[in-house]
């Protein structure tokens, strides 16, 4: 009997076959944006178990084992690591039309080369097989990203990180680009004084830069901003519910600072305001430097109080949000092309509402200067599963260039995620294979579209980040 994850997994033509085998299933990775550890990359974790690898952290697990009625326990509790693994190999077959259920037979396969499918049956055999290799120097965290070919990650990190693994990996030459990205989250979060105002004393601690003020703090920012590109940063990142674009003059910044460093809490209209000149003056220094400036937007977070209360954020309890965008991403995008300051731009939705929205905003900002300039991002958290994928090339097909877009990134925190790369050029090449098959595109252009795939696949982003 064929292994479920076979050589032809969600490879349903011809034509798709061959554009997968011949063309992409061996280009190396560009991961431009992930969540890996960069202490763990420096320091060659080595696993203990699968489940410390496989299951600690991943909150798309964690909201499938809830689903299936396990205990808390069993999920971030004192369990077990093998009382946990079991609980999630009872959980897989259950998970069936989840991406879950694919993302989980092709990380089997692809690292541990595992053709059998989890489950109660299977689980204590698979469990000890993966502890095995895990215990193996084939198995170190370094080598699981050669396993799979990659050759750039870019992490997520606070202005105020010391990046000390980031210069550790690259002092001694670590053959696989390991790049931090700039994440200014926490140096927005106005709405909580008394988290804010700790950023601010750490920040000032960061940067050397006493601050008392407004233009102090974007001083200290920039100081930031400048020491992560020494250290070979060429993106941003940033995780918003919602575009923010609200009028403000410099005076009313100044007075909102001046209020927070109080502890004063502020209206809703300052906190916007707050967040739109920190976006602002974000862009701004990004297109000095030449960067790539990402949008994360549109999720609604920790739903659950009580769950939040007990575990904290980033534990599972985050869903689609639905807030209003398209007025306030034009107002952004359009005062930075105003000062022609307009940074390379990706922009990510998580509610699938907005995939035409976005493939057409992108669109009123290229500015010929380059391909593909402003992006329309992969299909991020919920949508980045078979649908979701298809989703969002259909929209960016429809309404730009497909050809120019920069491709998958993991979006994980799992040394185990790589294989969604593969994921999505099985994807790609089974849409635009189905395509060539129905006469949609040409035949005659098969080497052309081929190369095109290349491109989505790797070296559009190579080229786009100047990687």
């Amino acid at each position: 009997m064929k292994s479920f994850i076979h050589d032809d997994f969600l490879l349903q033509t011809k034509a798709a076959k061959s554009l997968y085998h011949d063309y992409v299933k061996d280009l190396p990775i560009i991961d431009y944006h992930c969540h890996l550890s960069p202490k763990e990359i420096a320091e060659d974790k080595q696993f203990s178990t699968i489940t410390e690898l496989w299951l600690g952290g991943d909150h798309y697990k964690w909201r499938a084992l809830r689903a299936n009625g396990v205990d808390e326990r069993y999920i971030t509790g004192d369990a077990s690591d093998w009382e946990k693994f079991e609980k999630w190999a009872e959980t897989i077959p259950y998970t069936m039309r989840n991406p879950l259920y694919h993302w989980t037979h092709l990380e089997l396969k692809t690292a541990f080369g595992i053709d059998k499918l989890l489950n109660s049956d299977t689980a204590a055999e698979i469990y000890k097989e993966c502890n095995d290799k895990l215990a193996t120097p084939d198995f170190s965290a370094r080598n699981l990203m050669r396993r799979y070919k990659v050759e750039v990650v870019c992490t997520t990190d606070d202005p105020i990180d010391s990046l000390k693994y980031h210069k550790q990996l690259k002092e001694e030459g670590f053959e696989i680009k390991v790049l931090p990205t700039w994440r200014p989250d926490k140096a927005m979060a106005v709405e909580c004084p008394e988290t804010f105002n700790k950023y601010v004393k750490e920040l000032a601690t960061a940067s050397g830069i006493k601050i008392d003020s407004y233009a102090d703090f974007l001083k200290a920012i920039r100081n930031r901003h400048d020491f992560f590109q020494e250290m070979g940063c060429s993106l941003s990142d940033h995780g918003i519910p919602h575009f923010y674009a609200e009028e403000y003059t410099d005076v009313e910044i100044e007075t909102i600072f001046n209020k927070v460093s109080t502890g004063v809490h502020l209206d809703n209209i300052e906190i916007d305001q707050f967040k739109s000149a920190i976006l602002y003056e974000g862009g701004i220094m990004d297109y000095e430097k030449g960067w790539t400036q990402q949008f994360h937007y549109g999720p609604l977070r920790n739903t659950n109080t009580r769950m939040f209360n007990n575990l904290g954020p980033d534990a599972g309890y985050d869903s689609m949000g639905d807030w209003s965008t398209a007025e306030s991403l034009a107002k952004f995008l359009d005062k930075l092309e105003l000062k022609e300051s307009l940074a390379k731009t990706i922009i990510y939705n998580i509610n699938p509402r907005d995939n035409d929205l976005i493939a057409t905003m992108v669109a009123n900002f290229q500015d010929g200067s380059m391909p593909g300039k402003i992006q329309f991002g992969s299909g991020w958290w919920f949508l980045d599963q078979k649908e979701g994928i298809e989703n969002q090339l259909n929209a960016l097909s429809n309404h730009g260039l497909l050809s120019r877009f920069v491709g998958m990134l993991t979006d994980s925190r799992s040394f185990l995620s790589f294989p969604r790369h593969e994921y999505f050029r099985r994807v790609l090449c089974n849409l635009i294979g189905k395509d060539i098959e129905e006469g949609i595109l040409p035949q005659s252009e098969f080497y052309f579209i081929g190369k095109l795939l290349q491109g989505i696949c790797y070296t559009n982003a190579k080229n786009y980040f100047n990687f």
